[in-house]
């Protein structure tokens, strides 16, 4: 912006950051998006895995039908309006909750798991467990459940990511800004006024300075908001590639 840079930077300075983390919404913004993606992403492996599983059983009377709903909904949908409505009349606006409920399964990751065990479990296995007096759940935990690590990893990521970059929902159902995840703190500071934050962030500089950082401010806090990701990714991109390929074939 000065002129001053043809192809490297001039100057190193972490000035920007050192604003950013002044700044108290940041900060539980943080601490929310971590909250909300590790409960969220339990919540999604649990019922993903709850309803892949008997639907990847061949025993099951009407799972046709039933695969038919599920998938149907990933083409039409109620939209914004009622969903917002049904929301709104189950007590979750402005909760906790809401930022979990409204997206406890994705339809096509629960396509990708029940593909997943039925092509990569052998029904045999499964049949034997029975006849020796297994119940289902105990199939579910003690056989089905650690075999399937490659595509637990990748539902992991998924669903982790899926929630950390999450902001139309909270965008849509919390008012409270105490609830705010960090994407809609983000959105706050680049959109609604960044003179703003520097002046709500104590920060000593001049308004030349200020108007210098607010560019840096915008990258800075991309790379804020990507860092916990890109720590995450290198521990199940082994399993990643494996358990998208599998699960991806469709029969």
């Amino acid at each position: 912006m000065a002129g001053e840079m043809w192809l490297l930077p001039t100057g190193f300075t972490l000035d920007a950051y050192k604003e950013i983390f002044r700044y108290d919404a940041v900060w539980r913004g943080y601490g929310n998006t971590l909250l909300y993606t590790s409960v969220g992403t339990i919540v999604n492996l649990i019922m993903t895995t709850l309803a892949a599983y008997p639907l990847s059983r061949r025993d099951l009377p009407g799972r046709g039908l039933l695969m038919f709903v599920i998938t149907f909904t990933m083409f039409f949908s109620g939209g914004l309006i009622p969903t917002y409505l049904v929301v709104k009349d189950l007590g979750l606006v402005n909760t906790f909750w809401a930022m979990i409920v409204p997206t406890a399964i994705a339809t096509y990751n629960l396509i990708v798991m029940r593909t997943y065990f039925q092509n990569s479990i052998p029904w045999e296995l499964q049949e034997a467990s029975l006849m020796d007096g297994c119940s289902n759940t105990r199939l579910l935990i003690h056989i089905i459940l650690p075999l399937s690590k490659p595509i637990l990893a990748v539902m992991v990521l998924f669903y982790a990511v899926n929630h950390w970059n999450a902001f139309f929902n909270a965008l849509i159902y919390l008012r409270d800004e105490n609830l705010y995840p960090l994407q809609l703190v983000l959105r706050e500071i680049l959109i609604v006024s960044q003179s703003s934050f520097l002046d709500e962030s104590g920060s000593t500089f001049g308004m030349t300075e200020k108007l210098l950082l607010a560019e840096s401010i915008k990258y800075a806090l991309i790379i804020i908001a990507s860092i916990p990701v890109l720590i995450m990714y290198p521990f199940v991109q082994k399993h990643f590639v494996k358990g998208v390929m599998i699960g991806s074939i469709k029969e």
